[in-house]
């Protein structure tokens, strides 16, 4: 990657407000990653949880979908110790890879030492509320401006002394911050050695505009890569975080986008994953000019899209862009007729790129399943099935007791893709339905 000089040294030229490259540049130009919080900010989503078993199928399919990073959860909260270092183990031993496993805390010391000492983290983000009105509203007294900056500079200290990669720096209700004190907040942040700074918007109070001028005033002035971190209040959020992106990548820097699956998330939601890789890939203003990392395969998405509609227990809206069951359906005559002449005359991307068209079994006579009740018998048909064979009698009922267990932790009928997981990983599993209780 990088570095933030580099990019802070190369010129980019501007016409009537648009980025004009030429070739060489081109080549050398800052890149969009996709830091996808799913399994932080999507389980956070009112009445929709996920069990430790899902967030780390989320975690397999997000990696082979190629995104950068998941933000896999709380390091200080104890009822996650087992799944974070199991999923952890996994990533050390290359099963989990490439993919980044990042961390949230407060930006605290007592935090930080709290989340070191119950995992093996290596990627954190901290975070503290900037704005004046989360200051006023939320701390009431307990932080000013002036402490916000020394507690997080403080705890970026020990998180270094502590060993962790990478630092991202969050700066909760960012949009409604003094962008002064913004820039001040970012750039002592830098100086700590802070990889990114994450500008939320918290409210989803931004628009494409404003928060264009403000993002590119931030990294143009600090010099380091923005991670926009946006919610849909106002129904704008994908355009936010492309606006907010292209503000970053503009002043030369790296940006860094926050997306869900399906765009779960506290209130109205996140940006759809999806949704912001398509439109990076595909929009007037980004195809040809704007990149994306190039390890993300669109070819999962339908895939990681049903996956998550069935963990969360909440159906993909018909009009979801690309994985939507209308996404590539055409009814009115013009249409239909456009459509079936040349699909490019009512389709801007094709649905086999997202992993769609391919045809699905759908078993309408005797179906043997596993779940908390299930007998060696019908076990071992589900298994020949999925072609996982056992070595003995002894590996195939401690793969059965497992599986059963999974099905009272999930709560629901296993997929295929967990039935092999388990089958794969069994000692990882089991560390899975565990949790570490504090001595009170």
């Amino acid at each position: 990657m990088r570095s933030h000089q580099d990019r802070g040294d190369r010129q980019l030229c501007y016409r009537v407000n648009k980025v004009t490259l030429d070739e060489s540049e081109d080549k050398n130009m800052s890149k969009i990653y996709i830091i996808d919080v799913t399994n932080r900010d999507g389980v956070q989503t009112s009445r929709i949880c996920l069990s430790k078993l899902q967030k780390t199928m989320i975690n397999f399919f997000l990696n082979k979908m190629g995104i950068y990073q998941s933000e896999f959860g709380f390091p200080g909260t104890y009822h996650e110790t087992n799944y974070l270092n199991a999923n952890i183990e996994l990533s050390d031993r290359g099963i989990l890879s490439p993919i980044i496993l990042g961390g949230w805390i407060r930006a605290l010391p007592e935090d930080l030492k709290k989340a070191v000492k119950l995992t093996n983290v290596q990627h954190l983000n901290i975070s503290n509320s900037t704005s004046e009105q989360m200051i006023r509203g939320k701390y009431r007294g307990k932080f000013f401006k002036e402490n916000i900056i020394s507690t997080m500079e403080e705890t970026v200290d020990l998180a270094k002394e502590e060993g962790i990669k990478t630092i991202g720096v969050n700066a909760e209700d960012a949009s409604r911050t003094e962008l002064d004190y913004l820039i001040e907040y970012a750039k002592k942040a830098k100086e700590r050695g802070a990889d990114r700074i994450r500008y939320c918007d918290t409210l989803g109070y931004d628009d494409p505009f404003t928060i264009y001028e403000r993002v590119h005033a931030l990294a143009k002035e600090v010099g380091i890569p923005i991670e926009l971190h946006c919610h849909n209040d106002l129904g704008m959020v994908v355009g936010v975080s492309l606006a907010g992106a292209k503000a970053a990548v503009d002043a030369g820097v790296d940006a860094y986008i926050n997306t869900t699956i399906n765009g779960l998330g506290e209130r109205a939601g996140n940006a759809d994953l999806i949704s912001i890789i398509l439109a990076i890939k595909y929009s007037s203003g980004f195809k040809g000019k704007y990149f994306i990392d190039e390890r993300v395969d669109l070819s999962k998405a339908w895939k990681i899209a049903q996956y998550a509609s069935y963990a969360f227990g909440n159906p993909i809206p018909i009009n979801q862009p690309g994985v939507g069951s209308n996404a590539f359906a055409h009814e009115s005559g013009i249409h239909a007729d456009g459509a079936l002449k040349d699909r490019r005359n009512y389709e801007l991307y094709d649905f086999e790129e997202l992993g769609r068209g391919k045809p699905e079994v759908v078993e309408t006579g005797r179906k043997i399943t596993v779940g908390e009740y299930s007998g060696i018998k019908g076990f071992r048909n589900v298994f020949d099935k999925l072609e996982i064979e056992f070595k003995d009698d002894k590996e195939t009922r401690k793969i059965l007791e497992l599986v059963r267990y999974a099905n009272v932790h999930n709560q629901k009928p296993l997929v295929e893709d967990e039935l092999k997981f388990i089958a794969r990983y069994p000692e990882v599993v089991k560390r899975l339905f565990k949790m570490e209780v504090p001595e009170m």
